[in-house]
C-alpha cells in the first residue's frame, strides 16, 4: 500500500477509536491492530500517539479549508459566500462527527502541541473569512473585518455544539439560524452603514 494511503488510514482508524474510547483510553498497540500494521510502523510514521492526533487535526484542518474556500468561490454575492461557506462549514462538523467530538471532549486530556494544532484551524477560519469579507465588503476597515472574522468562528463554533445537542437541526438548519442573526449585522455594511 502507498505511504500516503496507509497514513490515511491509519488515521481513520485513530480518530474513530479515539471517538469511540476517548483519547487517554486508546491505545497505539489497540490503533496498530485495527489497521492491520506493528505498533512500531505507527510510530515510525507518526512518532507518538499525540504526533497521530495531530496529523488527524492537521489532515481536519486542511480538508476544512478547501471545503469553506471552495464552497465559497462561486459565490456573486456577500450574503451568497456568506451562506456557501457557512453550509460548507456545518456540513463538515456534521460529516467528520468523530473527528468534531474528538476535538470537542478530549483537548483539555492532551499536550500543548493538539491545542496549538486546533487554534490553528480558529487561525485559518479567521483568515479564511477576513478574505471573504474584504473581497465582498471593501468599504469595512481592517479593525471591523478582524472583529467580524472572530467571531464568525465563535459563533460558528458555538452553533455547532448547540447544533450537536439538536437532532432536528441539520447543516442546513444551522446555516439558516446563523444567517438570521449574522447577516443583518453584516448586510448593513454593504450599504456603507455603521
Amino acid at each position: 500500500m502507498p505511504r500516503a494511503q496507509r497514513e490515511r488510514q491509519m488515521i481513520d482508524v485513530a480518530v474513530a477509536l479515539f471517538a469511540e474510547r476517548g483519547y487517554v483510553a486508546a491505545s497505539m498497540d489497540e490503533i496498530a491492530e485495527r489497521v492491520g500494521v506493528s505498533k512500531p510502523m505507527l510510530y515510525e510514521y507518526f512518532h507518538s500517539k499525540e504526533g497521530l492526533l495531530i496529523a488527524a487535526i492537521r489532515r481536519a484542518r486542511a480538508d476544512l479549508l478547501a471545503r469553506t474556500e471552495n464552497a465559497a468561490s462561486s459565490a456573486l454575492s456577500a450574503e451568497e459566500a456568506l451562506w456557501q461557506g457557512l453550509l460548507a462549514f456545518f456540513q463538515f462538523i456534521d460529516e467528520r462527527h468523530a473527528e468534531w467530538s474528538l476535538l470537542r471532549h478530549e483537548l483539555s486530556l492532551v499536550g500543548a502541541s493538539a491545542a496549538d494544532e486546533v487554534e490553528a484551524i480558529r487561525r485559518q477560519q479567521t483568515e479564511f473569512n477576513a478574505s471573504l469579507i474584504r473581497a465582498y465588503l471593501p468599504g469595512v476597515s481592517d479593525l471591523e473585518v478582524e472583529a467580524v472574522a472572530e467571531f464568525l468562528v465563535g459563533a460558528c463554533e458555538r452553533m455547532a455544539i448547540w447544533a450537536e445537542r439538536q437532532e432536528e437541526v441539520t447543516p442546513e438548519r444551522a446555516t439558516g439560524l446563523t444567517m438570521d442573526i449574522l447577516w443583518n449585522g453584516l448586510g448593513n455594511k454593504q450599504g456603507g452603514h455603521s
